[in-house]
């Protein structure tokens, strides 16, 4: 019972939706939605929503098989949570750099795999998520992480949904300006995991 009581009041104080935020900077919807609208943008309708459930059921998939299969990758290799957490920081700290200065991401693909790759993979589950899944697991708690991870994977699918009328109310330029600000919350979230994994290390080399 302790251990549903303990979910219990992880639902009543919110602290289960802790993850929630920085899936949401990492997911970025409505910094990928005019992407995700060039590259959808000669389908029908009916085209158009097949694309969403392929992507979103791909994107699902290759979340949560990161988040189980990767840890024991990890073992296998050696490599450590903090290890992974400097390096997947500065991964994130470069693709946000890189989101802040470059503004077109758009490629050709064929539309029998557009919802598999680029959309399912990189656009909606990119390396910012995959980095989050195995460092959010140890610190939040499996559940709450894939909770928050499914939330924001149903965000992105309803913005995909709604691209049309969204696209009409935001236009172009206020997508863009909304993912600028969620790149830079992206490099600061990166900078937050870099340091904390660097404090953990430092920790381990002084633990007796």
């Amino acid at each position: 019972m302790s251990g549903v009581e303990n979910l219990i009041n992880s639902f009543l104080s919110f602290k289960i939706f802790l993850p929630f935020i920085p899936f949401f900077v990492a997911f970025d919807p409505l910094g990928i939605l005019p992407i995700f609208v060039t590259l959808t943008s000669e389908m029908a309708e009916t085209d158009r929503r097949k694309v969403i459930r392929q992507s979103t059921l791909t994107a699902f998939l290759a979340g949560l098989g990161f988040l189980f299969a990767g840890r024991s990758i990890f073992r296998l290799l050696g490599i450590t949570i903090s290890d992974f957490k400097v390096a997947g920081g500065i991964l994130l700290f470069i693709l946000a750099i890189v989101d802040l200065i470059f503004s077109e991401r758009t490629r050709t693909f064929p539309k029998e795999t557009l919802g598999v790759v680029p959309i399912g993979i990189p656009l909606m589950v990119g390396p910012a998520v995959l980095t989050l899944l195995l460092i959010s697991a140890p610190a939040y708690g499996y559940f709450s992480t894939i909770l928050c991870f499914i939330l924001n994977l149903l965000l992105t699918w309803f913005v995909f949904s709604h691209s049309s009328q969204i696209m009409k109310y935001l236009k172009e330029g206020g997508t863009k300006g909304i993912g600028k600000v969620f790149a830079l919350l992206l490099a600061a979230f990166a900078m937050m995991m870099i340091r904390t994994g660097i404090m953990e290390w430092v920790e381990a080399i002084h633990r007796p």
